[in-house]
């Protein structure tokens, strides 16, 4: 198993999230780091400070060298899918190859109502998300992208210069649907997050996904699983280890974990060191 961390850049400042980006760098347990893509806080008071994920995640690529990066995920009616798949082109230059796309259907209605953004019906914003998926990967693989949809219309759409990962980044796609999300993780993503739930919750929901693989004659080894779990510092590493234990033995290939503000790289070494005893890290 692999671990990774995130840090959300809610309730935060820019110098300690800094800080913790710097010091995990240089902590080998740790294979990327992720932030979110919301406007709002969404663990606290919703009128809090919130820096902006996308442009916190560039310079988090300019600060640090080895980490992978992404955001975990970008509701894609937040920006129009052509203006996202240039936005993720130039951060995989600047990062050299780093950068992980991770993508979402949206649900924050809150601050999708206060900006006016519509984020629509259950069924509309699949529709979409699907839509956008396609729209992503040929901006970001092709040299020339055509696409006539319900949400986005292409006519000869450019996106250059392209990405060092070929075809384009990896997809990382968050959500449990079993009827839309899992089925267009299948057929458009490299990589499935599971979000919040049981074992047995994670281990239904990676059949599903194995199912909706099998039906489109794809190899579902083919997408990375993973998890996130908030560190809870009234129950310590060993809680973390456990849960990463269990989703483990069910297939869960990277552990995210949490941190919660206020954001301290003190917390680095002690948990990757509970990992390191653990025995899981591979």
């Amino acid at each position: 198993m692999r671990f990774a961390f995130k840090t959300s850049p809610q309730d935060t400042t820019w110098a300690d999230m800094l800080a913790v980006w710097r010091a995990a760098d240089d902590i080998e347990i740790y294979e990327s780091g992720w932030t979110f893509d919301h406007f709002y806080p969404i663990f606290s008071d919703s009128t809090g400070p919130c820096l902006e994920g996308w442009t916190t995640l560039t310079a988090l690529a300019q600060a640090t060298e080895r980490l992978r990066l992404g955001t975990m995920v970008t509701g894609v009616h937040y920006r129009h899918p052509a203006v996202l798949a240039n936005m993720a082109a130039s951060l995989d230059i600047i990062s050299g190859g780093r950068l992980e796309l991770g993508i979402g259907a949206g649900w924050n209605e809150e601050e999708s109502g206060a900006y006016g953004i519509p984020l629509g019906t259950v069924s509309e914003r699949m529709d979409r998300f699907e839509e956008a998926c396609q729209v992503l990967i040929g901006l970001l693989s092709r040299e020339t992208t055509d696409f006539d949809g319900k949400f986005y219309q292409l006519t000869g759409a450019r996106n250059e210069p392209k990405g060092p990962q070929r075809p384009h980044p990896p997809i990382c796609i968050g959500g449990n649907g079993e009827k839309r999300t899992l089925r267009i993780t299948a057929r458009y993503a490299q990589h499935w997050n599971f979000v919040n739930g049981t074992t047995a919750e994670f281990a239904r929901k990676r059949e599903v996904l194995a199912a909706h693989c099998a039906d489109i004659g794809r190899d579902p080894e083919e997408i990375l699983l993973s998890a996130q779990r908030r560190l809870d510092p009234r129950l310590g590493y060993p809680e973390l280890i456990e849960w990463a234990a269990a989703l483990g033995a069910e297939g869960l290939d990277l552990a995210i974990i949490y941190l919660p503000p206020p954001h301290d790289p003190a917390v680095l070494e002690p948990l990757a060191e509970a990992i390191r005893d653990s025995g899981l890290a591979s």
